[in-house]
């Protein structure tokens, strides 16, 4: 099977390693010219920790671990009140026992799988034109001028796909918009820093943390939930507009936010990956066509508010290329796709179900409300903190989600 895959993130490499196994070959295109190192904090968690000892990389994911000793909590004058450090084999801590960079995980998947004699990455190059996708192939344009025929397309470049768009009609992707705003960059390290996840709940709906990582710098970001319709639109402008505008935005909105807010202010300037973003989620109503299949983020981003994405992502690939690995020779893989989507998406519409009162609980507008979420958090803080405390597992099936066996991937092979 002859497969070309769109973006070298999380999902797009993950699909790869395991159809390598199985003899296919595959082909990975990705805008960039070079794979960059950005990227903030993602947790891998559940079945995704199974999937990873699979591939036999988790031991490289916990050495490339953010270091990150656990979340803790900041009161207004900068005292940490509210701890949850990390427990190996728990989750009772908002941070992960395998918490990773972004930029780590996806030089983690590259370096596995870019030197296989049946994966060939294409960098600096897109699909620029799907011209057919009918019952014998799929055929694109590659931005460098390439026309290739494929069994089969794997669009997995990001919640904001172009060649999603290409194969998809609007109206079956639906954007469910959480009204929260986020952006992120890296920062020079204090000595007066730790590694600790240090959140700071402004008022105003708003949200200051900084986050260690195992280079050298700090994460920092800037959340908010807007209060009326006027900073709605400015914010919703923003986000559509250019990194000046959005500085600009985040200079007048937070000046006053207090804590390490000016801090933050005055970094961005310098950051080289300063990012801006609407929290949205991505529902599609059907995730393959034919030839076509969405996969990861391009199908179902669930936000970084379930702090499940990169999870689903693995996890999809898994599943995908275990469907896929099942084809009798010749059979067409629209058999597979559908096999997939009937096999994964109940587990993603459930993980996608956010209450209704998340992210507004977090994003206190008034001092009453801070004083609840802090007394809330104070006291489950203690309450975890007995070693008596069910905290469940990070690993296995505690996702809720049972990998299923396929054989041809739990074969020895090439890789």
């Amino acid at each position: 099977m002859r497969v070309l895959i769109s973006g070298a993130g999380i999902a797009g490499p993950t699909l790869a390693w395991f159809l390598a196994k199985t003899g296919a070959k595959v082909t990975i295109v990705e805008k960039s010219p070079r794979l960059l190192p950005y990227g903030q904090n993602i947790d891998i968690k559940g079945s995704a920790v199974t999937v990873m000892r699979k591939m036999g990389l988790l031991d490289e994911v916990r050495r490339l671990n953010t270091t990150e000793q656990g979340t803790r909590f900041i009161d207004s004058r900068g005292r940490p009140f509210a701890p949850f450090p990390v427990k190996e084999g728990s989750i009772t801590s908002f941070t992960s026992e395998f918490e990773i960079l972004r930029g780590d995980l996806a030089g983690i998947l590259y370096k596995a799988t870019k030197d296989h004699q049946d994966v060939e990455y294409l960098l600096g190059t897109t699909i620029k034109e799907v011209i057919s996708n009918d019952n014998d192939s799929v055929k694109v344009e590659l931005s460098n001028g390439e026309v290739q025929e494929f069994d089969l397309l794997v669009i997995a470049d990001g919640q904001w796909s172009k060649a999603r768009k290409q194969c998809f009609p609007s109206e079956s992707v639906k954007l469910v918009d959480k009204d929260m705003y986020v952006a992120y960059w890296t920062i020079p390290r204090l000595p007066s820093d730790d590694n600790w996840w240090n959140v700071y709940h402004a008022l105003g709906s708003r949200v200051i943390t900084l986050r260690p990582d195992p280079h050298g710098t700090i994460r920092a970001m800037f959340s908010l939930m807007p209060c009326n319709a006027t900073q709605k639109k400015a914010w919703q402008e923003a986000s559509r507009g250019d990194k000046q505008t959005q500085e600009d935005l985040l200079r007048r909105e937070f000046a006053d936010a207090g804590w390490q807010a000016q801090r933050l202010l005055d970094s961005m300037d310098q950051a080289p990956d300063f990012y801006f973003q609407a929290i949205q989620q991505i529902r599609m109503s059907k995730w393959s066509s034919s030839r076509v299949v969405c996969l990861g983020d391009t199908a179902y981003a669930p936000t970084p508010l379930t702090g499940a994405g990169t999870s689903l992502a693995i996890i999809g690939a898994y599943v995908l290329a275990g469907e896929l690995s099942k084809l009798m020779p010749g059979e067409h893989p629209a058999k597979a796709l559908e096999a997939y989507e009937r096999t994964f998406r109940p587990h993603v519409e459930e993980v996608q179900k956010i209450p209704s009162f998340v992210p507004a609980i977090a994003h206190p507008a008034s001092a009453w409300k801070r004083w609840v979420l802090q007394t809330f958090l104070s006291t489950l803080s203690r309450i975890v903190a007995f070693r008596w405390f069910p905290g469940g597992t990070a690993e296995g099936n505690d996702d809720g989600f049972k990998l299923p066996l396929y054989t041809r991937l739990e074969e020895k092979g090439s890789q």
